[in-house]
């Protein structure tokens, strides 16, 4: 049996499942059970991969590159971990009364949905199936904001729905044009979407079909992606959705978005045998990005709205830097697409536990942590540091390339990043540090809550910072070559 059935296969099988036993005490162990089995699947095609190269499955169905390999293992290993701090997250949620049975089930079953759908467009060879993939996403995180059943987490997932929806229909008219371009180059039957086919003949499309194509599919993918300015469903659903939800979503579901505008990035270069078109195009988008979110920062009073707003700033840089073009800001975006969602994650993961213990995500009410759970208040200080770019922490490395290749290549751009990140800074730290340090009335958690994961994340954002192992070098020099470096 191919090893890319049974990365897909796992997550559907376990979606169903769970869909029938969700509500019980052991779901949470099954639910990790089935992540697990997806994470080894994700190894072993991965080492598949770095051993033999770029290969095809399924009769072209599946393509996997350098390119969307890393992801797939990042993808599969936060689904994991994210799976492990959900257990007990999701047991305190039970008690509270917020999570009954049946949003357990559901919760539970779109929780592997979810990754199935992430896992499907990484690994997909066809472009259509991508966007259905992308669809597919939409769906089950719709259902997952929406868990609570609060009049918020309705209005925020409806938002959701709506924004992307609108998005997502830009970008099939996009992948509509694509076909209609590659379909006279392409002369296989039922070959014209398929990446491998599109990228070989890419230099043949018609550059005016495929300039307009790229216009609808950047601004469709860009929605998920969470851009300035279709990025207004992002803060909603990361503050109303359970915080399990949000750490996939900055994690993973951003991610998947910009690896979808990549891919037809390499495609639009090719036609026009250029990058100016899609360089700007990101470069300003994501330019635009970094700034009004770092602005918007200031101005937030609950704590999961202000990290969502962190990740539109962080997924805008990404965008810029692919927009930058060139080895050492490709690389970059790579790099900091990989320590963004570890890192990200971790806050997430530590922010949740806080808001459970204060009872509020507002955070002039969230006080004195090191007092109630010294763990909790590490993971969310050394995670706020990390995010904002402190050395040694990968977060920083990719920063640093980034903004220097931009003196050199946009010199224009580097005032208003410098401006950006250092109010992003100021305003994230002045918020967690008296969440952290701050006087409370509270008692001292009587056990400390598991925080594995956080500190897991952390540690991987670190060594990223510090050193690059080889394989993942590898993957992401041959990634950035394929993008245009």
């Amino acid at each position: 049996m191919s090893i890319v059935v049974l990365l897909l296969g796992i997550p559907l099988v376990g979606g169903a499942v769970l869909g029938l036993i969700g509500h019980r005490n052991a779901a949470m162990e099954v639910n990790v059970g089935f992540s697990l089995a997806t994470f080894v699947a994700a190894c072993v095609l991965t080492a598949g991969v770095i051993t033999d190269g770029p290969q095809l499955f399924w009769q072209e169905a599946f393509y996997i590159d350098a390119l969307n390999v890393f992801l797939v293992a990042l993808t599969a290993f936060v689904g994991l971990t994210t799976a492990i701090f959900s257990g007990p997250y999701m047991r305190v949620e039970r008690d509270h009364g917020k999570m009954t049975p049946p949003r357990l089930r559901l919760y539970h079953s779109m929780y592997q949905v979810f990754s199935f759908t992430m896992l499907l467009a990484l690994t997909t060879n066809n472009m259509g199936i991508l966007w259905v993939a992308m669809e597919g996403a939409t769906l089950a995180t719709v259902l997952l904001v929406s868990v609570y059943r609060t009049a918020a987490s309705l209005e925020a997932a409806w938002k959701y729905f709506i924004l992307c929806g609108v998005g997502i229909a830009q970008a099939l008219f996009g992948t509509v044009l694509l076909y209609m371009a590659a379909e006279p180059v392409i002369a296989t039957e039922g070959g014209a979407l398929l990446w491998s086919h599109l990228d070989a003949a890419k230099a043949q499309l018609d550059p005016r079909i495929i300039a307009i194509a790229f216009a609808f599919l950047f601004i469709g993918y860009g929605t998920k992606v969470g851009l300035v300015p279709v990025h207004n469903w992002l803060p909603d659903a990361h503050a109303e959705g359970p915080t399990p939800v949000s750490a996939v979503l900055s994690g993973l579901l951003l991610n998947v978005a910009l690896y979808a505008v990549l891919r037809f990035k390499v495609l639009t270069d090719g036609a026009l045998h250029g990058s100016v078109l899609t360089g700007r195009m990101l470069m300003g988008f994501g330019l635009a990005s970094v700034v009004a979110a770092a602005f918007l920062l200031s101005r937030q009073r609950d704590v999961k709205r202000m990290f969502a707003y962190s990740s539109i700033e962080h997924m805008g840089l990404m965008t810029f830097a692919f927009g930058l073009g060139g080895p050492v800001a490709t690389f970059a975006g790579l790099l900091h697409m990989t320590v963004h969602s570890l890192v990200k994650s971790a806050i997430f993961f530590a922010v949740g536990h806080a808001a459970q213990k204060a009872g509020t995500q507002v955070m002039s009410e969230i006080r004195g942590l090191i007092t109630i759970s010294p763990t909790v208040a590490w993971g969310l200080m050394l995670g706020s540091l990390a995010i904002l770019g402190m050395p040694p922490f990968g977060v920083f490395a990719s920063e640093f390339l980034i903004i220097t290749t931009a003196m050199r290549e946009q010199p224009w751009a580097t005032p208003l990043l410098l401006v950006a990140l250092g109010v992003a800074f100021a305003s994230v730290f002045s918020r967690v540090q008296p969440m952290v340090f701050g006087d409370t009335q509270l008692k001292r958690l009587a056990h400390p809550p598991a925080l594995i994961p956080v500190f897991v994340h952390l540690a991987l954002g670190l060594l990223l910072g510090l050193y690059i192992p080889p394989a993942l070098d590898a993957w992401y020099r041959e990634a950035a070559r394929m993008i245009g470096g």
